[in-house]
């Protein structure tokens, strides 16, 4: 039920968007963002063993977000530069969002684990004949 719920929200969500053509990677990116932040947070709380959990699930969400926007860039649709202005704009967001609810130093780990996973994904991807994991 809980799939069929997130269907029809991204259904109506996108037909008010310009990124209508882009739905069905739109939804492979929400799985990947979803799986990488559950992933990062369990790994994080069971073996890291932080004392405060809402900065677990900060970066969790930095992770989760940085494999969600590299799968969602991974397409020849988008050139380098919009791929480079969009990872930005999403370390910006954490920067902000980071120093609101915690504080500058706390909020700058995010942005290293985004930009890592970010960049590790291309990486991967360059290794590849096609130079995407999509393929």
């Amino acid at each position: 039920m809980f799939p069929f719920i997130i269907n029809k929200g991204l259904e109506m969500i996108s037909k008010f968007f310009i990124f209508t053509p882009y739905y069905k990677s739109m939804q492979k990116a929400l799985i990947y963002f979803t799986l990488g932040t559950v992933l990062s947070f369990v790994i994080n709380y069971f073996f890291m063993s932080s004392e405060n959990i809402a900065l677990d699930i900060f970066y969790a969400i930095a992770f989760g977000l940085a494999w969600g926007l590299s799968y969602y860039l991974d397409t020849p649709k988008f050139t380098l530069v919009q791929k480079l202005l969009s990872s930005f704009a999403a370390m910006g967001l954490l920067v902000l969002v980071g120093t609101v609810i915690f504080n500058l130093e706390l909020a700058i780990p995010a942005i290293l684990k985004f930009s890592t996973v970010f960049v590790a994904y291309y990486l991967i991807a360059s290794f590849r004949g096609s130079k995407s994991l999509r393929k």
